[in-house]
């Protein structure tokens, strides 16, 4: 089985017959407990449970159900970030997972109830799943995250915490597995930032094509390096930076920790003195996710990111 998706949206969806929820930022699952049998399955329908020790006992022993959800865990933020989870996501090993369990300790936030009992809830409109798995109690290491009928104020209100975004769910809508579903709509955030560009490279296999540059985050202990960003930069783009940084080369690192080596690797290194807007998915994060050059910021200089 695989879960049903969402849809990208460009906007909330007014009206009474959405319901909202936040959009987590971690590892999709379906789990199913059947005959006493506890199974975590990926959204490629891999066999996940070994890896999250902590969250393959159901709540409620041995009783027939089925579930979606995501787990999650919690950076030094506190926000939910993948990238906590990218250490525990491929364990196959229980004694490493029962270790790393107790290292970075994962919630599953259960939002969908698809059987109970051995009756069939996926043909029923989101409404009647909602009561059933409310109806259940989840507390604990199994949650049920809370619904909201002010679309627009969520998603604010997650955008400022700097959380992934928005799901809208249609009251009606009935559980398709393995679908995309229109009425479930997806709206993550995106931030825009400036930040200093300390390097450049160029696309595979060329020695001069500008495709990815390198950005960092002024502070008082230095330039911190905080990714890559090679999306929004076309031809036409490239041919413009590639005029800009000409004469800023420079033969070590400008950034002031370690630079990972697949980034490191064939870069251009740069004075630190030109400004890039990038949007990026999320704030609050070491580093960029899913990043996008959106310009130039000829009016700043570094001095003023780090005012």
């Amino acid at each position: 089985m695989r879960p049903m998706l969402a849809t990208p949206g460009h906007s909330v969806p007014p009206g009474e017959e959405w319901v909202h929820e936040v959009k987590w930022d971690g590892v999709r699952a379906l789990t199913e407990v059947r005959d006493g049998v506890l199974r975590m399955t990926s959204r490629n329908e891999n066999l996940i449970t070994v890896a999250w020790p902590e969250l393959a006992t159901s709540p409620y022993a041995d009783r027939d159900l089925l579930v979606d959800g995501e787990i999650i865990a919690l950076n030094d933020r506190g926000v939910p970030d993948f990238r906590t989870l990218q250490e525990r996501m491929h364990v196959r090993r229980a004694a490493t997972a029962e270790r790393l369990a107790t290292k970075v300790p994962a919630v599953y936030m259960v939002f969908d109830l698809l059987r109970l009992d051995g009756r069939d809830l996926a043909g029923e409109p989101l409404a009647a799943r909602r009561a059933a798995l409310e109806a259940l109690g989840l507390d604990g290491t199994w949650q049920v995250p809370a619904q909201y009928d002010d679309g627009p104020m969520l998603h604010e209100a997650t955008r400022q915490q700097g959380l992934e975004g928005v799901v809208s769910k249609r009251r009606t809508s009935t559980y398709r597995f393995g679908e995309r579903s229109p009425y479930w709509l997806k709206l993550p955030h995106r931030h825009r930032l400036s930040y200093v560009v300390g390097g450049w490279r160029p696309q595979e296999g060329t020695s001069d094509r500008l495709a990815a540059l390198l950005v960092g985050e002024p502070t008082a202990a230095g330039l911190l390096y905080r990714g890559r960003v090679g999306s929004g930069i076309g031809a036409r783009q490239s041919t413009a930076l590639t005029a800009l940084v000409a004469g800023l080369e420079r033969t070590t690192s400008p950034f002031a920790d370690e630079v990972p080596t697949v980034d490191a690797r064939g870069t251009r290194w740069l004075e630190p003195v030109l400004v890039v807007d990038v949007d990026t998915h999320g704030v609050g994060y070491d580093r960029l996710r899913q990043p996008s050059f959106q310009g130039v910021r000829s009016d700043l200089v570094p001095e003023d990111l780090l005012r």
